[in-house]
């Protein structure tokens, strides 16, 4: 499994970016999709997960109400669009993709992308 993560950059403080994780393999073994953080000298914390089959989502309590992790089966894809970003949220966004037992550790996940900046200026 092969996992490709684009669409970072750099926004201001109350603006928004969406990025977006392809994988190479969506199936019933692997059916949890989710995006992780990690801030320079800070451990890599959960942000969002979907399920492939039946969309459930979940999120870490900072980001409820501002992020919004979607799929889109036919792509392979999920999306975590970021709205009314904050400072707080500069990191490395990674996309991992897991077997669906948990979601919320990293050892959850078996399959990891690339990694794509995210930078808020205040």
């Amino acid at each position: 499994v092969q996992l490709q993560a684009s669409g970072g950059g750099m926004v201001q403080a109350g603006g928004s970016l969406e990025i977006s994780c392809t994988t190479s393999e969506r199936n019933d073994n692997y059916n949890v999709m989710g995006w992780f953080r990690q801030a320079p000298g800070k451990e890599r914390e959960f942000v969002a997960a979907i399920t492939w089959s039946s969309g459930s989502t979940y999120y870490t309590e900072s980001v409820k109400g501002r992020f919004f992790i979607t799929k889109e089966n036919a792509k392979n894809t999920v999306y975590l669009l970021m709205n009314n970003l904050k400072p707080a949220d500069t990191a490395v966004y990674y996309c991992a993709q897991g077997q669906g037992y948990g979601t919320q550790y990293p050892h959850d996940y078996d399959y990891w992308g690339q990694g794509t900046q995210v930078t808020v200026s205040s």
